[in-house]
């Protein structure tokens, strides 16, 4: 067939596909309509290779493109009511919310509420015309479902839920929680599939619920990770005392910091690469404590013999009695914090379609793997009863750890220091993610008009360049850990965000169910979207309600706290392997958020509740406060936008970069296609499927 006429990557183009074998047809012909070379290749002079040259190239490289897009205007608007229907160039900016289509009658309703309007359609056109760039792979958005965030939730915090309930209360409200983010990400998988656009969860929440409410969990999830950026960095000098203490951690704050500003700066695609050689790690190291575990558990400590349960037994299985168990519940919810990550990079991701189910899917190995497994052979080989565990310094410290307590009480010598590495990959990694997260809310939420202006800045590199730095600020709360109480300091910056995955996830179950409202309501069919929850509407539901639970649980533990325990002088001698008084004793209550408050009277009660409940009270401030000042609503089910942003049928998506920003078809702006109908899909699937060896079509049924 002759080739089409290909419009520059920046002109709106929609081409109808009928099935595979045109699909194949088109891309090849659109592919051979580029050339190899860029247009100023063969112009190339003495004089471009000059230094003068390389730096202002480099500089160059942190100004935006004007004529950058990702997708073009009639992507965005393919689909939906003429009232809804406009361009990105004659019909809204990318100031923001406040300013889009509509020209008189937005002025009408500036004048007929008083001056303050929120475009609800130029938000979502906004964050549908990201100029973010999409360099993730599907590997790349698999690890980080897997292990991106696994850090000191799992690793550390796991010693203080030990203690809190016992083996069995532990891994009851892990399993718990487990199944409750089951639900939970798969509603998140279908939305993000459905709609790869920018802030994806807080922007849900302003597209199907109520911008108010966007506006409320955008900035509850940007603060809740620029909080913890400072507080992995400070986790992470903790963990290098392990091996030094004559250095001050001021010295590791700032080599890590450094690393983790240098990956995210370098653009999403460094971002993905890292978290994929740290997940990595993470995973190797899980699965060899497992199976270190199990021959510990058989064989037994060297003085000891085989242990199997007896842990179980004494002290025993359970501790706090139901208390127990509603506080492990809380602090689990805390160790699965970052699981969402994946719907985030959904944004930046090269085929959402294809790799987000494939990244989705690996929830479920997550959970089970890293949390069930290492956490059912924790309770095996460390009793809840333990001093190091009782003796940490603060959420941060590794030492309180029970898998390194676990290795160390076996008498190995070198692998409690691996183990500790291992820690402060997780910690650096998480911070890396911290860095992504944050910087990517703040600059969808600058896109809908709800933050200012200038965080939604993006290069010619698609990195959010000003919202990165603004977080990246944030990290130099780090030197704190040169204070002599950075517990305290450390437990009021975790209050301020202690309980925002709760509400995030409870936002993302709910903005599911009124997406499948909306809908049905609009007659539209499910054979439309390409991927479905495996939940169900049912699942979100059930997700929803748990989410409510835990907040319940949280205030319960908060207001009435399990009694503080006091370790044992005499099992010092029994457990411990560190020297007499190496270790500074401090009963404290156990909290979600691993935290501890020391209890002595009714105002360290007060205190303890306004620490782990205080996110409340600020979450509600922010939504009653936009909500009041922009008068908004919550979007009717028949006026909800089900076509801004969303992957169609037969249309041609651009990836359009400026000459000379890297090689590659994709880097040229070649389109990336999607098929007809899910029935095609499912096509392609098969296809896919059939020429694949057996083992590996058990893999990605699995996975």
């Amino acid at each position: 067939m002759p080739k089409p006429n290909t419009p520059h990557p920046s002109t709106a183009t929609t081409l109808n596909t009928s099935g595979g074998q045109r699909s194949s047809l088109l891309r090849r012909d659109f592919l051979s309509s580029y050339p190899e070379d860029d247009d100023d290749s063969n112009s190339t002079t003495a004089h471009s290779h000059t230094p003068s040259h390389y730096v202002q190239s480099w500089v160059n490289s942190f100004r935006r493109d004007p004529g950058r897009r990702i997708t073009p205007a009639t992507v965005v608007h393919g689909v939906g009511s003429s009232k809804r229907s406009s361009t990105i160039a004659g019909g809204s900016s990318r100031g923001g919310g406040n300013s889009g289509g509509g020209g008189s009658s937005r002025e009408e309703k500036e004048r007929h509420i008083g001056g303050h309007y929120f475009d609800l359609h130029a938000a979502n056109v906004n964050t549908a015309n990201t100029q973010l760039s999409r360099e993730l792979k599907g590997r790349h958005l698999q690890m980080i479902a897997l292990g991106g965030t696994v850090g000191t939730g799992l690793f550390v915090v796991s010693g203080s839920t030990l203690t809190a309930g016992g083996p069995a209360s532990m891994l009851l409200a892990y399993a718990f929680i487990g199944g409750m983010l089951y639900c939970t990400m798969q509603a998140l998988g279908e939305l993000a599939v459905a709609f790869p656009v920018a802030g994806s969860f807080s922007a849900y929440s302003t597209r199907f619920l109520d911008p108010a409410l966007g506006f409320s969990m955008g900035w509850n999830y940007a603060l809740q990770w620029l909080v913890c950026l400072p507080l992995e960095i400070i986790a992470g000098s903790m963990t290098v005392n392990y091996w030094r203490e004559d250095i001050h951690r001021s010295v590791f704050v700032t080599v890590f910091l450094v690393a983790i500003v240098v990956i995210n700066l370098v653009g999403v695609r460094g971002y993905g690469e890292a978290e994929f050689c740290f997940s990595i790690l993470k995973v190797i190291a899980i699965i060899g404590f497992i199976l270190l575990g199990c021959v510990i558990n058989i064989g037994g400590f060297p003085d000891e013999g085989y242990i199997g349960g007896r842990y179980w037994k004494d002290p025993g299985a359970f501790n706090n009695g139901f208390k127990g168990f509603c506080t492990i519940f809380v602090a689990a919810a805390f160790a699965f914090t970052g699981i969402e990550l994946v719907g985030l990079a959904a944004a930046e991701a090269i085929n959402p379609r294809k790799s987000l189910p494939t990244a989705i899917k690996q929830v479920f190995w997550r959970i089970t793997l890293f949390y069930l497994i290492s956490l059912a052979l924790v309770g095996l080989l460390v009793p809840y009863n333990h001093p190091d565990l009782l003796g940490a310094e603060s959420f941060a410290d590794a030492s309180s750890s029970p898998f390194v307590i676990a290795i160390e009480s076996a008498g190995i010598a070198i692998l409690p220091g691996i183990m500790n590495a291992v820690i402060l990959v997780a910690v650096v990694s998480v911070g890396n993610s911290a860095v992504f997260g944050s910087s990517r809310t703040l600059a969808a939420l600058a896109d809908q008009g709800q933050a200012p202006k200038i965080f939604g800045y993006v290069d010619r590199h698609g990195r959010p360049l000003i919202s990165i730095l603004i977080v990246s600020a944030f990290g130099l709360l780090g030197y704190l850990a040169d204070l002599d109480q950075p517990s305290e300091v450390l437990n009021w910056l975790l209050a301020a965000t202690g309980l925002s995955s709760i509400f995030t996830w409870a936002s993302i179950c709910l903005a599911h169910i009124r997406f499948r409202k909306a809908w049905a309501v609009q007659g539209r069919s499910l054979d439309e979207l390409s991927y479905l929850s495996q939940a169900g509407v049912t699942g979100s539901w059930i997700g929803l309600f748990l989410n409510i639970l835990v907040l319940i649980a949280q205030f319960w533990t908060a207001a009435w706290p399990i009694p503080p325990t006091l370790p044992d002088p005499d099992a010092v001698d029994e457990f411990s392997t560190a020297p007499e008084g190496a270790r500074r004793v401090v009963p404290t209550v156990p909290t979600g958020n691993g935290s501890g408050v020391t209890i002595n009277n009714q105002g360290d009660v007060v205190h303890n509740f306004f620490l782990q409940c205080s996110c409340v009270p600020i979450i509600v401030l922010f939504w009653a406060g936009y909500k009041i000042w922009f008068r908004t609503k919550v979007v009717r089910l028949e006026d909800i936008d089900l076509d801004t942003g969303r992957r169609k049928a037969g249309v041609v998506y651009w990836n359009s970069h400026s000459a000379g920003g890297g090689g590659g078809a994709r880097a040229r702006g070649l389109p990336v296609f999607s098929l007809s109908t899910k029935q095609e899909l499912e096509w392609e699937r098969e296809r896919e499927l059939r020429g694949m060896p057996r083992w590996k079509r058990v893999y990605r049924y699995l996975c």
